[in-house]
């Protein structure tokens, strides 16, 4: 069977920057850098281990940086890289298109 390969395409996308926490954590990442606590807080209902392993991934893949502080008490924040940056359109259309369709459901 051939694969499609827009298919292929939207498929790993949907795997880099999608999933249950992974977009959230994205959308508050775009005004800026934020610390993990600063993240707990805003994503609400994410497990501390969840958050964790989502930002692992996020790193590893190259869309945010994770900068450790060499300060007392230990500092560390989490940025979009200038890849990542490269999600901000893509963020910014789901979330027109999930107004309209709240609108939608609203309406209905």
């Amino acid at each position: 069977m051939v694969m499609n390969p827009t298919v292929d395409h939207v498929q790993t996308a949907l795997e880099v920057v999608c999933g249950k926490w992974k977009g959230l954590i994205l959308i508050n990442l775009l005004d800026g850098p934020m610390r993990f606590s600063e993240l707990k807080k805003e994503i609400h209902g994410i497990k501390h281990q969840s958050l964790i392993k989502q930002l692992k991934e996020l790193e590893r893949d190259g869309i945010i940086k994770r900068t450790e502080y060499p300060e007392r008490p230990p500092k560390v924040d989490y940025r979009l890289t200038p890849y990542g940056e490269s999600v901000r359109m893509v963020l910014q259309t789901l979330s027109s298109w999930g107004a309209g369709h709240l609108t939608k459901q609203q309406a209905n």
